[in-house]
């Protein structure tokens, strides 16, 4: 008799299985804000390294497993506001011009990780974590960064 065949006639057990899933609720919160900016790539071979502006839109997504005593996982105002408070200074600028853009090329990719890592430092010891910064250039393109 296979062990498999010993669990099934154990009373009380039932035979082990590898379709299991474990019950995890998680909440994602997600906000959206926007810039108007200018940029240029460099080293780029085509019409994009010709200065040229975005209406961005850069979206982000914390989570957490539990809520808070009124109900909420994270307030969607406190994430707005540091969100917000790290992208006034890139509003109407040529990103080229500002820090860290002016060494670090102005592309999307680049965008959502700066705001990720920026934020995630605003977040400090929030109850969430960071799971992702989007980074829209158009309707149609935008870029994901997580960690």
């Amino acid at each position: 008799m296979t062990s498999r065949e010993k669990e099934k006639n154990r009373p009380g057990l039932q035979p082990a299985t590898r379709n299991y899933k474990l019950e995890t609720k998680m909440y994602e919160i997600t906000v959206e804000s926007h810039i108007d900016a200018a940029h240029y790539l460099r080293g780029y071979q085509g019409k994009c390294e010709n200065l040229h502006g975005h209406r961005y839109k850069i979206v982000v997504k914390v989570s957490t497993d539990k809520l808070n005593d009124i109900g909420l996982a994270y307030d969607f105002t406190d994430l707005k506001k540091h969100l917000n408070d790290i992208l006034k200074r890139y509003d109407h600028t040529c990103l080229n011009d500002v820090p860290p853009f002016d060494k670090l090329n102005a592309s999307s990719e680049n965008l959502a990780a700066t705001v990720y890592k920026e934020l995630k430092k605003k977040l400090g010891k929030a109850p969430v974590t960071l799971t992702a910064v989007e980074a829209w250039e158009t309707p149609q393109q935008g870029v994901k960064y997580t960690e």
